[in-house]
């Protein structure tokens, strides 16, 4: 009877977690890369005549030219036309927006960014946007995009603004359900094909009758979480891990800004030294609704004795809003469209600190749940098993 149930728990339960845990990192991956490629410089013209930049990294926006020698991407922008090497490059395909709107209320979306093998890009429309992130090398006396084994280069195809490529990649890379990933069919089959050979083992011999009847009924463990009356568990479980995908995604976005800024200072630099930093706001004034400013994240307030933290560009030390309040000091919209220009319903850290701790007590609050509806389903099970024989 052990064995049944150790053999039910390792293809059932560890195998599949253990995926779980493997492709969170995977998209954990995903979005620290694209986090850390904001702090490096975008590539224009004026920089591409340096001759000191072959060897360091940057960020490309442009739109998709050719595909040569089916290994070369050509990206080109309005002031250049870059090659990228796509071997060992890592592509994805950004899914749009459901609602079709870029900037609509929040919702990370039940759609993964796809990722795209180098080899099938001449299938994607000739002119579609394409960020490009990672080192520059000299190549044939021609700066090139290519791929390090430490620093692979990130390349994403999207549509929309610029300015929300940060926001839709940061809260859309992530996995909707981690229990199905690759191993999950594989050790379901395999638990399955387990049971039913321990079922029919046991079954030319009647002393083992009872193991036979339940490693046979283990061989349908899959469907417990589906069927009456567990299932209403699982549907409520699935409500509260969408629902701790949606905090762990408003972590990540109110820690944003927090890559441009030094710990304890009030503002920073972006890449091209723009000055970056936050005016702290008991209420929002006028102008940071006239300037129709994304709040993030969308319908959170502040709580009590807490701020909004108003995140651009400072103007120079001598420029101030048009009203001439000296407190009221205009935030421009930053250059770079990857930074985070809006307000934030309190102090990032204490919020990314809080979403955290609401997301996990989420996730084992829906692993509490299944279990339990797991375990209701599988008495049930056992209290048939028992009338029949």
């Amino acid at each position: 009877m052990l064995a049944i149930i150790g053999v039910a728990v390792f293809w059932y339960v560890l195998v599949p977690v253990g995926g779980a845990f493997w492709i969170r990192h995977t998209w954990r991956k995903f979005r620290g890369r694209f986090d850390g490629l904001r702090l490096v410089p975008l590539l224009d013209y004026a920089r591409y005549q340096e001759k000191t930049i072959s060897g360091k990294n940057f960020r490309f926006l442009g739109g998709m030219e050719s595909l040569t020698d089916e290994d070369t991407l050509w990206v080109r922008n309005r002031e250049l036309t870059i090659p990228v090497a796509l071997h060992k490059a890592h592509a994805y395909m950004l899914p749009q927006p459901e609602s079709g709107d870029f900037f609509a209320p929040f919702d990370p979306g039940q759609e993964l960014p796809r990722r795209v093998h180098w080899g099938k890009i001449s299938t994607i429309n000739e002119g579609a946007k394409v960020f490009i992130g990672g080192r520059l090398e000299l190549i044939d006396d021609r700066l090139t995009f290519v791929s390090t084994k430490e620093e692979p280069l990130l390349i994403i195809f999207y549509d929309g603004p610029d300015s929300s490529l940060t926001v839709r990649a940061i809260r859309a890379g992530r996995h909707t359900n981690e229990y199905w990933n690759r191993l999950t069919p594989y050790a379901l089959a395999l638990g399955i094909s387990s049971q039913l050979l321990i079922a029919l083992s046991y079954m030319q011999r009647p002393a083992f009758r009872l193991s036979a009847i339940t490693a046979f009924a283990a061989a349908f463990g899959p469907l417990f979480p589906l069927v009456p009356p567990g299932v209403l568990f699982t549907v409520i479980c699935g409500r509260l891990w969408w629902r701790a995908r949606i905090y762990r995604a408003y972590r990540d976005l109110v820690r944003l800004p927090l890559k441009y800024i030094p710990p304890d200072k009030d503002e920073g630099s972006l890449p091209d030294n723009e000055r970056y930093g936050y005016i702290r706001y008991a209420v929002l004034p006028p102008w940071v609704a006239e300037a129709k400013f994304p709040l993030t994240p969308p319908g959170v307030i502040p709580r009590k004795h807490e701020v909004w933290y108003v995140y651009g560009t400072l103007p120079e030390k001598n420029q101030e809003h048009p009203g001439g309040d000296e407190l009221d000091t205009l935030l421009l919209k930053p250059d770079d469209p990857f930074a985070t220009y809006g307000a934030i319903p309190g102090d990032p850290k204490i919020l990314a600190r809080r979403y955290t701790v609401h997301a996990y007590v989420l996730e084992i609050l829906s692993c509490i749940l299944m279990a339990a509806g797991i375990g209701l389903n599988c008495l049930f099970v056992a209290m048939i098993l028992f009338f029949l024989l």
